[in-house]
């Protein structure tokens, strides 16, 4: 009644995620005997069996085995593809780089990063490109823009001044012998945290 159900309604949807995230066995026991993963689904499927405009996911993984992670996942992305406006919170930046397309990060309750997911990894961006090819660092150092060039095992990593120099590097070892890579170093979430929550606690 409070998700504005009715009784019929309420138990067909209570029924079928009850059966998606593998608790219908469950059903009739307490929560309090319940394993805490299975307390984590059945909060879970009370959040979304009214499906709801607005879901806000704190720490929703917490308790889950790998399996059961792979299996909210699925229920999450599919809930994002119907429109479903979903606030996650977590301190796990893959989950929040595999969800969600803005972010906030908070320190101490004050923003020190906001905006679109895409446009903060393409500010932070690294100046890295690494190559596996037969390289000629030599004539590789002369391209205007790139800096210096590290050599580890089979693979070089080319630092350049600024991302307007990778084409002008593409183009020269595109016609190197036996080229197997060439990527421009995208920055994880997690380097960005790190980068930006350090910032915060030096001031």
């Amino acid at each position: 009644e409070l998700k504005g159900l009715q009784k019929d309604e309420a138990t067909s949807s209570i029924n079928k995620w009850a059966k998606e995230l593998k608790v219908g066995e469950y059903l009739q026991m307490p929560a309090e005997k319940l394993s805490k993963g299975n307390q984590q689904k059945i909060q879970f499927i009370i959040s979304i069996l009214h499906e709801p405009k607005l879901l806000i996911l704190d720490e929703p993984f917490s308790g889950l085995d790998p399996i059961n992670v792979e299996m909210f996942k699925k229920v999450i992305l599919r809930l994002k593809k119907q429109k479903t406006m979903i606030i996650f919170s977590s301190h796990m930046m893959e989950h929040i780089e595999y969800f969600c397309d803005s972010l906030i990060i908070l320190v101490h309750g004050n923003t020190v990063l906001k905006g679109k997911l895409t446009k903060i990894k393409e500010d932070f961006r690294k100046k890295n490109i690494k190559v596996i090819a037969d390289l000629d660092v030599d004539d590789i150092k002369k391209i205007d823009g790139v800096e210096d060039i590290e050599v580890n095992k089979n693979e070089y990593t080319i630092k350049i001044s600024d991302i307007k120099y990778v084409e002008s590097v593409f183009k020269k070892v595109s016609k190197c012998n036996n080229v197997t890579k060439f990527v421009v170093e995208e920055p994880t979430l997690n380097e960005i945290f790190i980068s930006k929550v350090g910032e915060a606690y030096e001031k």
